[in-house]
C-alpha cells in the first residue's frame, strides 16, 4: 500500500522502467478516479488559508524551494535519467533553469498589481484588484520534468492559488521528488497536491479533474493531440486553460548566413535531448545559394552525436523516451528516404538509442515535412530565396519557436516579424527559455503564456471594486 499526500492511500502502484537497460527506475501510487477527486477537494479545503497568507512568506518558501531543486540535483539527475534516458547535458540544464524559474516565480508575488481608475460617478472610487483564481490543475510532461513541473506548479503558488500537479506517467518519481522539495521547503502539504495514476487511467482521471467544481484554471504541457482533448474539455467545464503543445519549429538559414554559426545552433536545436524538446529544431529552411556548403557542415557536425548510455556520462545524446519514439523517428525516416530525401548524417539506431541524423532535400509529399518527430533527426529544405523561406516556415499547423540566420539583423528582424510563431530568434536557436520571458505559442502550438505578467493575469482573476464616499444622485 502506498501513503499519498493528505492521507490518499493507494492499494495498487505502477512501475517505470528504464528505456535503456528495461529495468524498475521507478514506482508510483496507481491513483483512482475517487483519489484525484479528494486531492482536488483537499486543495480546495487548503486554498483559503494560502489564500491569505502574505507575499513576503509566500516569496520566502518559494525561495527556499529554489534552494532545494538546486541541492537536489544529483538526486534528480539520476531518477531523471533512469526515467527518461537524458543525457547530461540536458539534465544540467534542467536543473539550473527550474531554480531560475521558481525564483523568478518568487518575485511575482509583489508584482500582481492592481488599478485605481476614474469613475462618471461623483464621488466614487474604482478599484480593479486581481485575487487568487482557486485550485489549479497543473498538468507536466517527461521531456523536460523539473522545468516544466516547477513552471507549472511555482507561479500558481506565488499567485496564492493551490494546485493539483498531475505527474507524468513516464517520470513519476522524477516528479514526485519536485513536490516533496516544494513541501519541505514550506508549501503546505494542502496546497500541493500530487496525482499518479496508470496510462490506462489517464483520460478519465483528468476529466474528472477539470470537472471538479473547485479546480478554475488548467494548465497543460504536451502534445498537440491531447492538448486539444484538454481544451475541448476546458472549454465544456468554462474552465480556463493555458495550453502549452506542440511545435515543428523552423530555422531559417538566409543567404547572407554565418554558416559556422547557423550549424551550431541548427546541431543544438535539432538534438539537444534527442530532439524531444517542444522548441527543437525540426524544419533548417536553407536558402539554395549556401545549401550545398551548410549541409556539408551540418552532416560533419552530425556525425559527431552519436548517441549513448546516458549513465556512461560521455555521450552527447542519450536514449530516447520509448520504443514508440523509435518506431515513430524510423517510420519518418523510412518514408522519407522512399520518397526521395538524402539521408546525410545518422540513421542508426540500437534498441532506444538513435544517432543524430540529417534528412536533405525534404519535400511537402514526405511526411516528416508536417509531422512532429520528437526525436533526433532534423530536415533540410532548400528554397529559393526569402519569400520561399517565408512560405515553408509558415507551412505547418504549428507555431511556437522559429529561427532566422543573416548577418544583415535588419533584414532578418522583417522577416522574422513575418513567421507565425510565439517565440522567434535572430541568430540564435530555437531552443531558448528564460525564466522572465513570456513563453507560449500560436496555431496547433496552444495559446496562452507562461512566465511572467501574461502568467499573473492568467492565474489570477480580475475583480472590479467600487467605494462611494459622498452623496449620490439616482434617477429613480
Amino acid at each position: 500500500m502506498t501513503v499519498g499526500l493528505a492521507g490518499l492511500r493507494s492499494e495498487r502502484e505502477f512501475e517505470r522502467r528504464d528505456p535503456v537497460t528495461g529495468k524498475v527506475a521507478s514506482t508510483a501510487p496507481a491513483m483512482s478516479v475517487d483519489q484525484a477527486r479528494a486531492a482536488a477537494d483537499y486543495a480546495h479545503k487548503a486554498f483559503p488559508a494560502w489564500a491569505r497568507t502574505g507575499l513576503t512568506e509566500r516569496r520566502r518558501i518559494l525561495l527556499k524551494a529554489a534552494d532545494l531543486l538546486e541541492a537536489a540535483t544529483e538526486r534528480l539527475a539520476n531518477l531523471m535519467s533512469a526515467e527518461t534516458g537524458a543525457a547530461l547535458p540536458w539534465i544540467a540544464f534542467n536543473a539550473r533553469l527550474s531554480a531560475s524559474l521558481v525564483r523568478e516565480a518568487a518575485s511575482l508575488t509583489s508584482q500582481i498589481a492592481g488599478q485605481v481608475l476614474p469613475s462618471d460617478h461623483v464621488d466614487n472610487l474604482v478599484m480593479v484588484v486581481r485575487n487568487p483564481a482557486g485550485v489549479v490543475l497543473s498538468i507536466s510532461p517527461w521531456n523536460a520534468p523539473v522545468i516544466l513541473a516547477v513552471r507549472a506548479i511555482a507561479t500558481p503558488l506565488a499567485c496564492g492559488d493551490t494546485v493539483v500537479f498531475k505527474a507524468s506517467e513516464l517520470c513519476p518519481g522524477t516528479h514526485r521528488i519536485i513536490v516533496d522539495l516544494f513541501h519541505e521547503a514550506g508549501v503546505p502539504e494542502g496546497a500541493l497536491q500530487y496525482v499518479s495514476h496508470n496510462a490506462s487511467d489517464a483520460a478519465e482521471i483528468v476529466e474528472a479533474l477539470i470537472a471538479h467544481p473547485a479546480v478554475k484554471r488548467v494548465n497543460f504541457t504536451g502534445s498537440t493531440r491531447v492538448g486539444r482533448i484538454i481544451g475541448a474539455s476546458a472549454g465544456r467545464h468554462l474552465k480556463p486553460a493555458l495550453l502549452e503543445l506542440g511545435g515543428k519549429a523552423p530555422l531559417l538559414v538566409l543567404d547572407d548566413a554565418a554558416l559556422d554559426e547557423a550549424v551550431a545552433a541548427s546541431a543544438f536545436g535539432a538534438f539537444m535531448h534527442q530532439g524531444q524538446i517542444c522548441m527543437s529544431t525540426e524544419r533548417i529552411v536553407v536558402d539554395e545559394k549556401v545549401a550545398d556548403p551548410f549541409v556539408e557542415k551540418l552532416a560533419a557536425k552530425a556525425d559527431t552525436l552519436v548517441a549513448g548510455n546516458p549513465k556512461s556520462g560521455n555521450a552527447p545524446l542519450g536514449s530516447v523516451v520509448d520504443q514508440s519514439a523509435v518506431e515513430r523517428v524510423r517510420a519518418l525516416i523510412d518514408d522519407a528516404l522512399a520518397k526521395g530525401a538524402d539521408l546525410r548524417a545518422g540513421g542508426q539506431i540500437n534498441g532506444t538509442l538513435i544517432n543524430a541524423t540529417v534528412l536533405d532535400r525534404v519535400t511537402p509529399a514526405m511526411r516528416i515535412y508536417q509531422e512532429e518527430s520528437f526525436g533526433p533527426i532534423v530536415s533540410v529544405v532548400r528554397s529559393s530565396g526569402i519569400e520561399e523561406s517565408i512560405r515553408i516556415a509558415n507551412d505547418t499547423e504549428y507555431g511556437l519557436a522559429a529561427a532566422v540566420f543573416g548577418r544583415d539583423v535588419e533584414r532578418a528582424l522583417a522577416v522574422a516579424r513575418r513567421i507565425e510563431a510565439g517565440l522567434v530568434h535572430i541568430n540564435g536557436p530555437t531552443v531558448q527559455d528564460e525564466a522572465h520571458v513570456p513563453f507560449g505559442g500560436v496555431k496547433a502550438s496552444g495559446y496562452g503564456r507562461f512566465n511572467g505578467q501574461p502568467a499573473i493575469d492568467f492565474f489570477t482573476e480580475l475583480k472590479t471594486m467600487t467605494v462611494q464616499y459622498g452623496p449620490r444622485h439616482y434617477p429613480i
